[in-house]
């Protein structure tokens, strides 16, 4: 059963999902088409089960679904505007200082 999440929770979990730069590749590839995991997993240069946890990830958050396709599985962004939101945020101008990170970069891993 799908629900719909609140605002802030929409947010936290497009933040969990672009935390990686794979999830990032993934989400790019799903924006222009969807795909077949084996097709993703070739284009990407990455295991099919890296990429398939990957995948899982990105279903929590709510920002893929799985579509049958006979026997086999077609992901896909789970709702259009995500691609435009991601557009959006790739051309985002971003304040950076030269190579500095967080503080907390090397214990939580962001940045």
């Amino acid at each position: 059963m799908l629900t719909v999440a609140s605002e802030i929770e929409v947010l936290a979990r497009f933040g969990r999902a672009l935390a990686d730069p794979i999830r990032c590749r993934i989400l790019l590839a799903l924006r222009e088409a969807p795909a077949y995991p084996a097709d993703l997993a070739d284009a990407l240069n990455v295991s099919r089960t890296r990429l398939s946890n990957h995948l899982a990830c990105l279903r929590d958050c709510g920002l893929v679904v799985t579509v049958p396709d006979g026997r086999r599985t077609r992901y896909e962004l789970a709702d259009e505007r995500l691609g435009h939101a991601l557009d959006e945020l790739r051309t985002a101008v971003v304040a950076v200082e030269g190579d500095r990170t967080c503080a907390d970069a090397d214990e939580k891993g962001c940045c």
